[in-house]
């Protein structure tokens, strides 16, 4: 019987150095474009980051931007934290805080492409394609094991671990998804022709 294409999936490709939180210590519009390929893993499990949202204290559209409350208090605190909250209700959302401490900016990692341990993330998903698993924030989470508990730890420490990517990459820029203030921005970036987009990019 021919391998199930959806199944089937190729050895993990090989990690590049890690990121420290010093590599979050920059302007939210730097850091997140080079998130783009970087590997994302929480205890093991994981795959190539590619699509991610940036937001600035500035931007309306931040949670940051009214000043700090019990839940958003990390995105004021140091860079190289994560910051994890519940969209609608219903899914949890991992963001990357960066700039210096009361800077409040953040990237939202919207998409990854799997690569590490399919299998474990396709136990928690219940789904079979790779191209569905982690395609939307809420659907990484759940993939990767991430909940509230892992809000305000450190990304360069267990159980997260992130690594920088390996060769060259052609980015995308767009407008960010399901928000109704500073919709005008194009601050969602993205791997170019990449099969595991939540949504694709005007043109790719």
């Amino acid at each position: 019987m021919p391998p199930n294409p959806k199944r089937a999936s190729a050895p993990s490709p090989p990690l590049g150095k890690p990121l420290k939180r010093a590599f979050f210590a920059r302007s939210v519009h730097e850091v997140a474009p080079d998130l783009i390929g970087a590997t994302l893993l929480v205890n093991g499990v994981g795959g190539l980051i590619v699509e991610v949202e940036a937001y600035h204290h500035t931007d309306p559209a931040a949670h940051s931007f009214r000043g700090p409350t019990p839940r958003n208090g990390v995105m004021f605190g140091p860079p190289g934290f994560s910051y994890v909250y519940r969209s609608y209700g219903i899914h949890w959302c991992v963001n990357f805080v960066c700039e210096p401490e009361g800077s409040a900016s953040a990237v939202l990692i919207r998409a990854l492409e799997p690569t590490h341990s399919l299998a474990a993330m396709r136990r928690r998903r219940g789904l079979e394609d790779a191209r569905v698993l982690c395609s939307g924030p809420g659907k990484l989470c759940e993939a990767l094991g991430i909940t509230i508990a892992h809000s305000e730890l450190p990304l360069d420490k267990p159980p997260f671990s992130l690594h920088a990517r390996t060769g060259k990459i052609d980015i995308v820029t767009g407008l960010r998804i399901g928000i109704t203030k500073a919709v005008d921005l194009p601050w969602r970036y993205g791997l170019k022709g990449s099969k595991f987009l939540s949504k694709p990019f005007s043109g790719d």
